[in-house]
C-alpha cells in the first residue's frame, strides 16, 4: 500500500491558564479545501489515505454524534476510489470527556467506534487510537498537551486509558465489521547511553517504549515493567484484562519513524535528539521481532530541503526489509499538505508552518511531492511482480 496521511492531531495545550485547542485540520485549512486535498491523493497516484474526522468535533456527547462533516468527506473518498486507513482518535478528546485521566474514556471511546463502523459499514482499515505512546507522554509525562501533568503515575494512568479504548473500539468495530483490519501506527523509538553510567536507564528507557504495544497486543511485559505499571496504578486486574481480551490476530503493526525518534541519554537522567544512528531498518526489526506481526511504515517526513533525501533513504530501508523476508505491507509519507507548529510539537499557537508535506499549503506540489509520485510510479509494477499469494479451487 502506497499511503499518504491528512494530518489531524487536535489536543489541548495550555496557554496562560487558558486550554486551548490545537486542530491541525483547521490551521492547515483542511476544513475549506477538503475536497482539493482528496484530489491531490488521486493526483499522487495514491489509493490509501491515512485519515479521520475529528473525534473532538464529532462524538459530541455521550450517545450523541455530528457527522455532517465526515458523511461528506467518507463519500467524496469513496466516488475517488481511495480507501481510508480511518484515524479514529489523533492526540485529542472532546471537551466533555476532559483528557487521558478519564478511567469513562475507553468506554465511550468504544460506544464511538462502533457507532462510527455502524454508519461506514464498508470501511475495513482502522487506526483506533493514533501513536498511543505518544499521546501518553506528551500528555502524563511531558506535561504538553492535554491533562499536562507530569509524574509516572498519570503517564500510566494516560497508557493504559489509551491502549483500553484501543482493544475495546477494536472489539467494537469488529462487532459490526468482522473483515476489519487495525493498522496500529506507533512511534518507533530508540535509547542510546552517553557514557556508560546510563546503561541502567536506557535499558529502563528502552523496555519502556514497548508498554503501548505490549498492552494492545497482549504481549508480556518484563518483571521491570510490570513493577513499574503496578507501582503508579495499574493493577493486576487491569494488567490481566489486556492479556484476555487482545485482538493481535487483526492487527498490522504500523512503524513511525522520524529523524527524533532516536535519543541520547545523559548522565543527569535527561534524554535529547540523537539523531539517526540505527535507522528504520534496525528499530522495525527489533519491533517485528517482538511482535511478529506485518509490518507498514506508517510515518515519516523531514523538512525541505532534506526531505527527497529522506524519502529515498526511507524507501530503501523498507525494500531491504522486504527483500531479506519481512512481511512488509505499506509505505507512508506523513502528510500530503505541510504541517503548522509542529516544530514546537504543538506547544505553541504561533502559526507557523512546517514544510514537511507533499504539497505546501498553497496545494503547490513540492519537491519530495513530485519524487514520491515518481517512486510510486516506477516500483508499483516491481512490487506487483514480487508478490505472492494463495489461490485454492473447489
Amino acid at each position: 500500500m502506497f499511503s499518504t496521511g491528512i494530518e489531524n492531531s487536535y489536543p489541548t495545550i495550555n496557554i496562560n491558564g487558558k486550554k486551548v485547542r490545537v486542530d491541525e485540520l483547521e490551521k492547515t485549512g483542511h476544513y475549506e479545501r477538503w475536497k482539493e486535498d482528496f484530489a491531490l491523493v488521486k493526483e499522487m497516484g495514491i489509493d490509501y489515505l491515512r485519515y479521520g474526522p475529528p473525534y473532538y468535533k464529532v462524538h459530541t456527547g455521550p450517545g450523541q454524534y455530528d457527522w455532517s462533516l465526515a458523511d461528506e468527506a467518507f463519500a467524496e473518498l469513496k466516488r475517488l476510489d481511495i480507501c481510508p486507513i480511518v484515524d479514529l482518535c489523533h492526540f485529542g478528546v472532546p471537551d466533555w470527556l476532559g483528557d487521558f485521566q478519564n478511567t469513562d474514556f475507553p468506554q465511550y471511546f468504544a460506544e464511538y467506534a462502533k457507532a462510527f463502523a455502524e454508519r461506514y459499514p464498508y470501511i475495513m482499515l482502522y487506526t483506533p487510537v493514533n501513536e498511543i505512546f505518544v499521546a501518553a507522554m506528551f500528555s502524563g509525562q511531558y506535561g504538553w498537551w492535554n491533562e499536562c501533568l507530569s509524574s509516572d503515575r498519570s503517564f500510566v494512568t494516560a497508557l493504559k486509558n489509551l491502549c483500553k479504548a484501543n482493544v475495546m473500539a477494536m472489539h467494537a468495530i469488529l462487532s459490526v465489521q468482522p473483515e476489519a483490519s487495525f493498522i496500529q501506527s506507533e512511534s518507533s523509538e530508540y535509547f542510546h547511553p552517553e557514557d556508560p553510567s546510563c546503561r541502567h536507564l536506557t535499558h529502563f528507557l528502552n523496555e519502556k517504549r514497548f508498554l503501548s504495544l505490549d498492552l494492545s497486543y497482549g504481549h508480556p511485559v518484563s518483571v521491570t515493567m510490570y513493577k513499574y505499571l503496578l507501582d503508579n496504578g495499574m493493577t493486576d486486574q487491569e494488567y490481566t484484562w489486556f492479556h484476555q481480551n487482545q485482538v493481535k490476530a487483526k492487527c498490522i503493526m504500523g512503524n513511525d519513524y522520524y529523524v527524533t525518534n532516536e535519543h541520547l541519554v545523559h548522565a543527569d537522567g535527561s534524554t535529547s535528539a540523537s539523531g539517526e544512528i540505527f535507522g528504520y531498518y534496525i528499530i522495525t526489526q527489533q519491533y517485528y521481532n517482538r511482535y511478529k506481526l506485518p509490518v507498514m511504515h506508517t510515518e515519516t517526513n523531514i523538512a525541505e530541503p532534506q526531505a527527497v533525501a529522506w524519502l529515498k533513504k526511507e524507501w530503501a530501508n523498507l525494500y531491504r526489509f522486504k527483500q531479506d523476508g519481512f512481511p512488509i505491507v505499506g509505505f507512508t509519507w506523513f502528510s500530503l499538505i505541510d504541517q503548522v507548529d509542529w516544530d514546537s510539537a504543538l506547544r505553541d499557537d504561533a502559526g507557523r508552518v512546517n514544510a514537511l508535506g507533499l504539497y505546501d499549503l498553497d496545494r503547490k506540489i513540492r519537491p519530495v511531492g513530485e519524487a514520491y509520485k515518481k517512486l510510486i510510479e516506477v516500483w508499483r509494477p516491481v512490487l506487483a511482480e514480487e508478490s505472492f499469494g494463495l489461490q485454492t479451487y473447489l
